[in-house]
């Protein structure tokens, strides 16, 4: 996942205090970092903004073997490719897509380190699809991204609770909920997309520091969705990312 964002050292400044990272400059440039939480990669930040002509937002990217071929799958199944595949140096492929109800989402082919993590229990981070039907996003995505296809690295694909869940190899990484969402809504937060949220061991203290460095709650976004039961916060930085916190049980934290 990823945050095009206006002004790089602005929010590595605003997310290493809210969440914790720590940041290194990654392989595409001195416009781009990679933020870390205890040593282990969690998302990059690119200021991208105005050089691509993106808005800010966090996107999730999908890894695929062949950014052309994935690109061709998105179209053949009604999906909308804006951007790309475009190069990123020094090996790297990207493209920007929306899925059939608008979610917008990327493609990334190339080197991707073993050290990143996603999951609901002891990562960082964890993703979820806000989309009116999670089963036709479920079979879309399932479609494009070859989710399973019996590869080593595919995802485990379940219904549960009401929801889609992705897992792999046990772990919960994404879940596709079936909500309000409504796609031509002036708001972005109730449309369909594609929501990240990252874990905070303490959940006021981190709204707390992102409310004093400029970011703003968003109460109405979860509204609706089967997992805004749990203790978690809808933020937008100041530069206009929406993302979400998630406070880790007692049972994460071991």
């Amino acid at each position: 996942m990823n945050l095009a964002a206006r002004d790089l050292d602005a929010a590595e400044e605003f997310y290493g205090a809210v969440l914790g990272w720590t940041f290194r400059r990654g392989p595409l440039g001195d416009g781009f970092s990679i933020g870390e939480r205890d040593g282990v990669p969690v998302a990059g930040i690119g200021e991208v903004v105005v050089r691509m002509g993106v808005p800010v937002a966090w996107t999730v990217y999908f890894a695929v073997s062949d950014a052309d071929a994935a690109v061709a799958r998105i179209r053949e199944r009604g999906g909308t490719v804006g951007v790309g595949p475009v190069p990123f140096p020094p090996r790297g492929r990207a493209a920007l897509a929306t899925d059939l109800e608008g979610a917008v989402f990327g493609i990334w082919e190339g080197r991707i380190s073993s050290r990143w993590r996603l999951g609901e229990r002891h990562a960082p981070a964890w993703l979820e699809l806000h989309t009116r039907n999670a089963f036709d996003a479920a079979l879309f995505y399932g479609g494009v991204l070859q989710w399973v296809d019996g590869g080593a690295d595919r995802f485990e694909v379940a219904y549960e609770d009401e929801q889609v869940v992705l897992r792999s190899h046990g772990e919960a990484v994404a879940r596709l909920n079936s909500g309000p969402a409504e796609a031509a809504s002036a708001q972005p937060q109730l449309r369909p997309r594609w929501l990240i949220h990252f874990r905070v061991p303490d959940l006021e203290r981190a709204t707390a520091t992102a409310l004093s460095l400029g970011g703003t709650l968003v109460p109405e976004a979860d509204h609706g969705w089967p997992a805004a039961a749990s203790r978690q916060v809808t933020v937008r930085d100041p530069q206009g990312g929406l993302f979400t916190l998630d406070e880790s049980s007692a049972d994460d934290q071991d």
